[in-house]
């Protein structure tokens, strides 16, 4: 084991993952594979004040797209055709996780050399999930608050042990 390792198991702070590839963070300033869902926090095209919060249910594909005041996005098409919005969080997971992952995790097998998940997606109507993805939004937005420490972090303390002492 490298001390680099070592180093990483004694501190309450996670290595940064890169992403695959560079992404417009002012467009997509949110997107995560949990909860069983890809979801996310996708800017407004017209209005500052608005964000979208959409999300894709894994294997059922479900598609929510919702302002961050509970209204239904206008161009989900009755669940089944994805809006713009949908569309900015997908190429923000591929860019941030890769296609390989994103499809893996959305349980699709995209065609070869196809550039877009959406072709293998089997869109549908899903239950509003904007709320929770919203808190999980602010949730990680409370933590750029936080100052750099190598402390341990009172609201992470739930995690389990490994069972080593700390040093």
């Amino acid at each position: 084991m490298t001390s680099e390792v070592v180093a990483y198991e004694r501190h309450s702070a996670a290595p940064v993952i890169a992403p695959v590839r560079p992404r417009k963070l002012a467009k997509v300033p949110f997107v995560e594979l949990a909860e069983g869902r890809l979801q996310g926090v996708v800017s407004s095209g017209s209005d500052v004040e608005r964000v979208y919060v959409s999300s894709i249910t894994a294997a059922e594909h479900g598609l929510s797209c919702n302002t961050n005041n509970n209204r239904p996005c206008g161009g989900l098409g009755g669940g089944s055709r994805p809006c713009n919005h949908l569309k900015a969080l997908v190429e923000a997971a591929v860019a941030q996780y890769g296609m390989e992952r994103v499809a893996r995790y959305l349980k699709v097998e995209p065609p070869a050399g196809e550039p877009d998940l959406w072709p293998a997606l089997r869109p549908a109507a899903a239950p509003q999930r904007a709320a929770e993805v919203f808190s999980s939004f602010l949730r990680h937005l409370a933590y750029l608050e936080v100052p750099p420490s190598t402390d341990p972090l009172p609201d992470l303390q739930w995690f389990p042990a490994t069972g080593r002492e700390a040093r």
